[in-house]
């Protein structure tokens, strides 16, 4: 089990001077749903997580927040029961979906009568476009259909706090819906590492181009849906491998898609703590955490990240700083300065597989473009 995470708790006559400010538009809200909010920084399984009746939609649920959602963005798991379907729904807020369990169909419209329908399975990722109305159906009478959603209600709820607004406003955003049929085709254009597409129907499988610059030869691929201005992407990395550790904003919501192993997750100037992770594991570094992955696994190790476009500090040129090693200002650290316990952790974890680390090659590749160490002194 991963160690307990300090919760910064205080007095309770420090806590009462800001219990006015405690509760938000978007808290009360989940409340009124009749469901709980519960920590995202590491649930173990995301098929078995525990959800509760969700009346208004007709299924079950539970929302998973991490430490700063109430400013940016959320995510909650839903389940349809076998042979029924969720109520249907518009909202003005963004949402991104990865389908855990069964397989359904959705359907898409807007107010000028344009209406789609499409079918997903586990493993798919599709986003709906904004203030469309939609609907999620269960295509099994026998077993229930479970996704897991990441938006940015926290921030529209908050904003407007009239609910009424958020989830009935009569108004069609034709450029990122028009009602075109083959809008969720499982089909896009590649961009560089930007994948342009609405709908992957198997992320699972889905090819990955090369990413050296994470380290350990993996592959990656990034997303944009729906003209929304939340994002996500893909990681891949090899039998024996590791990433590179790095930090970056709030709100990352890391769900394994396939491999297993452990991540390791600490502010800077404190000691790792370590995650345990297999399909279906969630993972929400906290803000500006250092946190590294590692494939302890027999097969390669795949995740999926949803997210807000602010979790991405970029530098001038608009390259993300969890990208560029910390010896030129970035926040990533380079494999030449990290502590020598974590080349040891992941050794001892491979040896419970019978594995060894193939990461050799990839110390060497990095030495041979290492920036130099900027001198701390004054």
């Amino acid at each position: 089990m991963a160690p307990d995470v300090k919760d910064a708790k205080v007095s309770e006559e420090m806590a009462k001077k800001f219990a006015t400010e405690k509760e938000t538009p978007y808290t009360r809200w989940v409340k009124s749903e009749g469901l709980e909010i519960r920590s995202a920084i590491y649930q173990p399984d995301l098929h078995t997580i525990e959800l509760k009746p969700w009346a208004r939609r007709g299924g079950k649920g539970v929302f998973l927040n991490h430490d700063a959602s109430r400013t940016s963005n959320d995510a909650y798991v839903c389940e349809i029961p076998p042979g029924k379907q969720l109520a249907p729904q518009r909202q003005l807020f963004e949402e991104m979906i990865y389908v855990l369990d069964g397989r359904g169909s959705t359907t898409v419209w807007n107010d000028a009568g344009a209406r789609v329908t499409f079918e997903w399975k586990a493993g798919a990722i599709f986003a709906i476009p904004l203030n469309t109305s939609h609907q999620h159906f269960n295509a099994s009478g026998k077993d229930a259909a479970r996704f897991v959603s990441v938006t940015n209600a926290p921030a529209i709820i908050n904003a407007f706090g009239d609910l009424d607004f958020v989830f009935n406003t009569a108004y069609d955003f034709r450029d990122r819906f028009s009602g075109e049929p083959d809008y969720f085709a499982n089909k896009g254009e590649q961009k560089g590492l930007l994948l342009d597409t609405n709908f992957v129907a198997d992320a699972v499988n889905l090819p990955l181009i090369a990413a050296k610059e994470r380290g350990a030869g993996g592959g990656h691929i990034r997303f944009n849906m729906a003209k929304g201005s939340m994002n996500s992407h893909i990681s891949q990395f090899p039998v024996g491998t590791y990433k590179k550790a790095h930090a970056h904003g709030p709100g990352a919501y890391v769900i394994v898609m396939s491999g297993e192993g452990f991540s390791l997750m600490w502010p800077e100037g404190e000691k790792p703590r370590r995650y345990e992770w297999r399909e279906g594991t969630l993972i929400v570094p906290p803000n500006m955490w250092f946190h590294q992955h590692f494939n302890t696994g027999t097969t390669p190790a795949r995740y999926l990240a949803f997210k807000q476009e602010g979790v991405a500090i970029r530098n001038a040129q608009g390259v993300p700083k969890a990208w560029i090693s910390k010896r030129l200002g970035g926040d990533q650290i380079d494999y030449a300065d990290e502590s020598p316990e974590v080349r040891q952790w992941f050794a001892e974890a491979l040896a419970r597989h019978g594995l060894k680390s193939r990461m050799d090659e990839a110390y060497q590749a990095e030495l041979a473009e290492l920036p130099p160490k900027v001198s701390q002194a004054a």
